[in-house]
């Protein structure tokens, strides 16, 4: 079974080959790197191009920044294997953790798998306590239009089946993929599950780049795609 790596990438010079070395290492046989730079003005694309490309299977790149979104869209296209999984550049999610969110679709038991940074007893890092706050309410939010128990909506570790994921349009550009994914997800049924991860936070001044406004965004996504579709 093939796992697609979708990395999307913007401005992370510090960390991009980091990242792609750890997903190199990581406890999966057959796997496909995808890289998308969603228009970086760093100096990523220099390293990718550079010093990168004969690590990766593909880079996209995108000539502005479009957003996370777009970046997944562009790999979700792009991938060719029988799983698509998200893995962020910025060294947050362990790629040493594949097997854990893996297991559900490779046993047949799930559709799609969220690696949920509340649940279980790996390691976190001690960060925003607001972040917390306001991943906690719109998780509860989506959970009351959705009827899912999940704990972790905003987090940017997942996994898919390819057919299911490529089957459904993505239309949000920014952070809000992750209502809209989980909204479509709930609407079709699938079979959702979670797994307890470990989560490495980063500081603004360590380049996290999520903000309040991409917390608003996620508002009115939810009751876009769970009210309004």
């Amino acid at each position: 079974m093939k796992v697609s790596i979708v990395i999307p990438c913007y401005n992370e010079k510090n960390t991009i080959a980091k990242i792609v070395e750890a997903v190199r290492s990581a406890p999966v046989e057959n796997k496909e790197i995808i890289v998308i730079d969603d228009g970086s003005n760093d100096g990523t694309q220099t390293l990718l191009r550079e010093k990168l490309s004969g690590a990766i299977d593909q880079i996209i790149y995108h000539p502005v920044n479009r957003g996370k979104g777009a970046a997944l869209r562009a790999g979700f296209e792009a991938a060719s294997g029988d799983i698509i999984l998200v893995q962020d550049a910025d060294l947050e999610y362990s790629p040493e953790e594949y097997p854990v969110l893996l297991e559900p679709i490779i046993s047949g038991k799930a559709d799609a798998v969220f690696g949920s940074r509340f649940m279980g007893g790996r390691p976190h890092r001690v960060v925003f306590f607001w972040h917390m706050v306001g991943n906690r309410f719109l998780t509860l939010l989506s959970n009351m239009f959705t009827n899912l128990n999940l704990t972790d909506l905003e987090t940017g570790y997942k996994a898919f089946r390819a057919p299911l994921i490529k089957s459904i349009q993505i239309e949000e550009n920014r952070f809000g993929f992750e209502p809209e994914i989980t909204a479509k997800l709930a609407k079709k049924r699938c079979r959702i599950y979670e797994v307890g991860i470990s989560y490495y936070g980063r500081t603004y001044e360590e380049g996290k780049k999520i903000g309040w406004r991409d917390g608003l965004r996620a508002l009115y996504v939810i009751v876009k795609y769970n009210c309004c579709r």
